[in-house]
């Protein structure tokens, strides 16, 4: 997204005046959505006054940081000694699994003991990548034989957890298309059946979303939100991409808080949501 606005910068300061359609296009291809960008273009049209190109960075930055909700609480382990259960979705391709795996690293090198839990039974290559990188970052991974029940890998998941002590439990479901309605039913079952051993159980259920993807990942938030609510993203591919302004438009519209950010492939690439960071990088 810095790249987006460096460019936009350049765009407008060599030209007399601010052409306001395309200022409106250039701001939604940044993923602001068309109601951010409409609301900057009115603001700038009332100064009265010939628009600087600082102006319209200055006015941008200003909206995005009065639209993203204050930072989360720590996210600390259950009072009661029970984990704490992440339910992950998605559509595939995003960056799941390895989410997943870098959200696991991220809480044990915090001293926290987690399980992983391979539900997404229906591609086996989903499974060996969550057991190599469990394999490498020394992540314990629960997993099913092949197409079993996806309920019953978290089931079981979430015992082991309980057993062992665990503080966390995070459950990687299989990518579905939003437009599948029996994928997204069997997400309400998984929810099910993890309140079977903790009612309260899942605890933050997390939407991957990929930074370059622009307003699909708004419409994918849309259908998931219905089929499973979500409590906030893990946003990745925000290295290099330019992008970001869906974390603004999803949170705008939904109400949905940026939790994480992944920022490369490595396992250590990957931290928790921060304001001030996201909205210092934009710029």
């Amino acid at each position: 997204m810095a790249g987006f606005f460096k460019s936009l910068y350049n765009k407008i300061a060599n030209k007399a005046e601010v052409d306001w359609d395309e200022l409106e296009a250039e701001l939604v291809a940044a993923d602001l959505g068309p109601r951010m960008a409409i609301q900057i273009v009115d603001e700038l049209r009332e100064l009265g006054r010939q628009v600087s190109a600082q102006d319209v960075v200055d006015a941008a930055r200003r909206h995005v940081a009065e639209k993203l909700p204050a930072d989360s609480p720590p996210l600390l382990p259950r009072m009661d000694g029970k984990p704490f259960v992440f339910l992950v979705v998605g559509i595939n391709g995003v960056g799941k699994t390895t989410s997943c795996a870098k959200l696991g690293h991220w809480l044990q090198r915090r001293g926290q003991p987690t399980v992983l839990a391979a539900a997404d039974t229906f591609r086996a290559a989903a499974v060996e990548q969550l057991e190599r990188w469990g394999q490498r970052l020394n992540l314990p991974v629960v997993k099913g034989a092949p197409n079993a029940d996806p309920s019953s890998v978290c089931f079981n998941a979430h015992q082991k957890a309980i057993a062992d002590g665990a503080k966390y439990l995070i459950c990687d479901t299989a990518g579905r298309l939003h437009t599948r309605h029996n994928l997204m039913e069997e997400l309400s079952k998984i929810r099910r059946t993890l309140a079977k051993n903790d009612p309260t159980a899942p605890h933050l259920t997390l939407l991957v979303v990929d930074a370059t993807t622009g307003s699909n990942a708004l419409q994918q938030a849309k259908e998931f939100h219905k089929a499973s609510p979500l409590d906030g993203l893990i946003i990745t591919k925000m290295d290099g991409s330019g992008r970001g302004g869906v974390a603004v438009s999803i949170y705008d519209q939904l109400g949905i808080r940026p939790r994480f950010v992944g920022t490369g492939e490595e396992p250590d690439a990957f931290a928790l949501f921060s304001k001030q960071k996201f909205v210092e990088e934009i710029v």
